[in-house]
C-alpha cells in the first residue's frame, strides 16, 4: 500500500481476510519533495491509517538500505555508462513484487493484491500481464518484467476500471485518501530532477564537447549524463537547424548530435524474455511513447527487433515492451548498441 486511492481501493476489494503491506523505501534526504513519493513517512502514515479504518491489520517493511543497493545505485551506475536507465521497470519487475510475495508467504496470504492499472489474463495456455482498460492509467509496461510464473501469486483489482471510477468507489466508502494526490514517479528522487541528484551521488559535472557525427565540436556541455537520445533542448549550440542529441560517450565525455533523421533507428535488441514464440509485436519502446509494429527475432541474451517504421529517441537501459493485442509477450532492456 502506498498510502494512496489506488492501493486503498486495492484493498477495499480484498476484505474481510486481508493485511495491508506498505514498504518503507530509501528517499534522498536532500530532495525537495519526498512527502509525494510512494515510500515516503507520510504515504506510511496513510496507509496505516485507512488499515485501521478498514479494521484490518498494517505492516510496515523497512527496506531502505536493501532498496538503495538494488534500484537507486543501479540507476546512477547507468547514467554513469551513459544509458537512460528506467528505475521502475527494475523495481516493479524485480524488486518490489519478489519482496511483497515473500511476504505474503510468510503471513500464509494466497495472494498478492495491488492497486496498479494492469490486468492479468490467460493467453496461449498461460498467465500473462495486460494492459488495463483505461488507456490513461495502464501500468502494464512499468510491470511488464515481473516473471509471469508469478503472476498466479498476484491479482490487480483496478485493472478493469477507470481511475475516477476508483476514486468514486473510495468516496463511496468515505476514504480519507478518495482525493489524495498521485504519487511521483522515481519515488526515491523525492520531487527533484535526476541531474541534481546524479550530481549528489558522485557524478561530476565535468565539461566535455558537444560533436557533430564528423567529430566537429559544436559546443560544449557540464556532463554527458546530463543528456539522452532525441533530448533538442538545452544542447548549448547553435546550427542554424534542428539538431538532436543522437549518443552519449562516457570514457570521452562526448555527447553527439545530429538531424532527426540520424536519430532514426530502424533496429535494436534487448535483453530480456520472450513469454511466448512471437514473431509479430507491438513495441513500446518508452513509457509515454507509442507501440510501433515490429518483428522479432530471439538472440541468446533476449531479441532482436526490426521495426516496421523508424523510431526517434529510442534510448539504453529504457525498456521495450511487446505486445500482441493488449496482451504483453515479452520484455527487455535495450542494449547500448544498435
Amino acid at each position: 500500500m502506498s498510502g494512496g486511492v489506488d492501493s486503498a481501493v486495492a484493498l477495499l476489494k480484498s476484505l474481510p481476510n486481508a493485511i495491508g503491506v506498505t514498504l518503507r523505501l530509501w528517499l534522498d534526504p536532500d530532495g525537495p519533495d519526498s512527502e509525494r513519493a510512494c515510500c515516503s513517512p507520510d504515504a506510511v502514515l496513510a496507509a496505516r491509517a485507512t488499515c485501521h479504518a478498514l479494521g484490518v491489520p498494517h505492516v510496515t517493511l523497512d527496506l531502505r538500505e536493501e532498496f538503495r543497493r538494488a534500484v537507486v545505485d543501479p540507476f546512477v551506475r547507468g547514467y554513469e555508462r551513459g544509458e537512460t536507465p528506467n528505475p521502475c521497470i527494475h523495481c516493479n519487475g524485480g524488486f518490489r513484487f519478489a519482496r511483497l510475495l515473500a511476504f505474503a508467504q510468510r503471513a500464509g496470504a494466497d495472494t498478492l493484491a495491488t492497486g496498479h492499472y494492469a490486468r492479468i489474463v490467460e493467453h496461449r495456455g498461460r498467465l500473462l500481464l495486460a494492459r488495463g482498460v483505461d488507456p490513461a492509467k495502464d501500468q502494464s509496461y512499468m510491470l511488464a518484467k515481473i516473471d509471469p510464473a508469478k503472476l498466479g501469486r498476484i491479482s490487480f483489482p483496478l485493472g478493469g476500471q477507470t481511475k475516477e471510477e476508483t476514486r468514486a468507489e473510495a468516496e463511496r466508502a468515505g476514504l480519507a485518501v478518495a482525493r489524495r494526490g498521485e504519487s511521483q514517479e522515481a519515488c526515491f528522487l523525492a520531487g527533484d530532477d535526476y541531474r541534481n541528484f546524479l550530481e549528489r551521488r558522485g557524478l561530476e559535472g565535468q565539461e566535455g564537447a558537444v560533436v557533430d557525427e564528423g567529430g566537429k565540436e559544436l559546443g560544449r556541455h557540464s556532463g554527458y549524463w546530463r543528456f539522452t537520445p532525441g533530448q533538442r533542448k538545452g544542447l548549448g549550440v547553435a546550427t542554424g537547424a534542428p539538431v538532436y542529441a543522437l549518443s552519449m560517450d562516457a570514457r570521452t565525455n562526448t555527447v553527439v548530435v545530429g538531424s532527426l533523421e540520424s536519430l532514426a533507428r530502424t533496429a535494436l535488441e534487448a535483453t530480456g524474455n520472450l513469454y511466448v514464440s512471437v514473431e509479430q509485436v507491438e513495441a513500446k519502446l518508452r513509457y509515454r511513447s507509442d507501440a510501433v509494429p515490429a518483428r522479432v527475432l530471439p538472440t541468446a541474451e533476449g531479441f532482436r527487433l526490426e521495426l516496421a517504421q523508424p523510431v526517434y529517441g529510442v534510448a539504453a537501459g529504457q525498456a521495450a515492451v511487446l505486445y500482441q493485442e493488449s496482451v504483453v509477450v515479452g520484455a527487455g532492456i535495450i542494449d547500448s548498441d544498435p
